[in-house]
């Protein structure tokens, strides 16, 4: 089979490693794909946005499957547009792809179908938002409605923090605003619970756990992910059926009864407290970096399976895992989130090789005249598999103290709550 992955970070590459394990691959094609797919299949620089040129592309190459990582053009209406194309895609269609593209869709899914979650507010200019802030009990979580990169949540210890998250997302920080949602804070440890589905049943696809501020103890700003591990410590045979039966069903039915099929990784961000699961947030498709941390453990072919969702046949299969704890420590440039300094080389990254145990995922990176050049905010993805987080994580951090680059920077703490108690 010829397949497209749609995508340039470290999730595309981390699929397309997994992909390429597959004896139903022919050619994997990466669009625009990084430094790193470049190795394993052929890069195409095409544009996520233009959609009629990645259909011109498809149909040229006699592409037979697409593979939509990221949220952007699932929520734009790809799987749609290819589809009319009579183009086989892995992905939820656009209307389904509400569930990450707007955070109120999803929690008045919540409230209709009884999901465990955050008490919520959905505002629609800031002097309404100021006016329910007043007297309100700190901290209070305030979101963005859209899709942010990850960072349109803000954490607020006090109004005037609160009132200036208001500003920032009616300002048009994360794109034009009609609405906010605030959230009360739930106490707890977060999980990340993914499930694969072909519109008829779903199978489980592992847990992880990712760090998402900036520095290390979990503080500072919001980013994309600074490191994963997995499986979920938290995970256990009781938690995973009431995840399953009180919020992953429920949802799946929801989509149902809107006349829909959901079709792709669905992720499900949670917070557990006393063994109690909460949704905080939908995801169509699987996380970054929980997807570079989680693929490493997986023993069933990938392609496989998504084949199979794509068929309505998922049933039909078993998904095995590898008994081992991974861990991912991403490396970012000097800088992030904020602004960072772009086309840096990273000279020693071809002579560290990735093994049996030890993985590395490009994400912000590109060749140029045969270099690697560093081109994001987070650049490339560290991981090792081994039986327990601290060794997996102490053999990251030697592959990165190896690559030793100056204009990089990373987490050392990545998994602390496990592995530090």
């Amino acid at each position: 089979m010829k397949i497209a992955i749609l995508g340039s970070g470290g999730r595309e590459h981390a699929l397309a490693v997994q992909i390429s394990k597959s004896k139903k691959l022919d050619k994997v094609y990466c669009i625009p794909g990084n430094a790193g797919t470049d190795s394993i299949g052929k890069n195409v620089n095409l544009e996520l946005d233009n959609f009629d040129e990645i259909y011109r592309f498809i149909k040229n190459e006699k592409i037979d499957l697409v593979i939509v990582g990221p949220e952007k053009p699932l929520v734009n209406g790809i799987v749609d547009y290819l589809n009319k194309k009579n183009i086989k895609v892995f992905g939820p269609n656009q209307k389904v792809a509400q569930l990450e593209g707007s955070k109120i869709f999803t929690k008045k899914i919540c409230e209709k179908y009884n999901i465990p979650t955050a008490n919520f507010g959905i505002f629609k200019d800031k002097e309404e938002t100021f006016k329910f802030l007043q007297n309100r009990k700190m901290p209070l979580v305030i979101k963005a409605d859209g899709l942010a990169a990850g960072k349109g949540v803000y954490i607020c210890k006090d109004i005037e923090s609160s009132k200036n998250a208001v500003i920032e997302i009616f300002n048009g920080k994360f794109g034009k605003a009609d609405q906010i949602l605030v959230e009360e804070f739930l106490e707890g440890d977060e999980m990340s619970y993914f499930v694969i589905s072909d519109g008829l049943c779903f199978k489980s696809f592992n847990t992880a756990q990712d760090h998402k501020r900036v520095g290390e103890g979990d503080t500072g700003k919001n980013t994309g992910g600074m490191g994963s591990y997995a499986p979920s410590k938290l995970i256990n045979k009781n938690l995973e059926e009431k995840i399953i039966n009180r919020i992953i069903k429920p949802t799946l039915t929801a989509i149902k009864d809107m006349g829909q099929m959901y079709n792709g990784f669905l992720y499900a961000g949670l917070m557990i407290k006393d063994n109690e699961p909460y949704l905080i947030e939908y995801n169509v498709r699987m996380g970054d970096p929980e997807c570079q941390t989680i693929l490493p453990l997986l023993k069933s072919d990938l392609l496989d399976l998504i084949i199979a969702s794509c068929s309505n046949n998922l049933k039909e299969k078993n998904i095995e895992w590898f008994e081992k704890k991974s861990l991912c420590i991403v490396l970012c440039s000097k800088g992030y989130p904020e602004s960072y300094k772009k086309n840096i080389d990273i000279p020693n990254l071809q002579k560290i090789k990735s093994s049996n145990n030890n993985f590395i995922y490009h994400a912000g990176t590109k060749i140029s005249d045969n270099a690697i050049l560093a081109v994001g905010g987070r650049v490339l993805n560290f991981v090792s598999i081994s039986d327990n987080y601290l060794d997996s994580r102490n053999e990251a951090i030697n592959q990165i103290e190896k690559l030793n680059w100056k204009n990089g920077f990373y987490r050392s703490d990545i998994g602390f709550k496990v592995i530090d108690k």
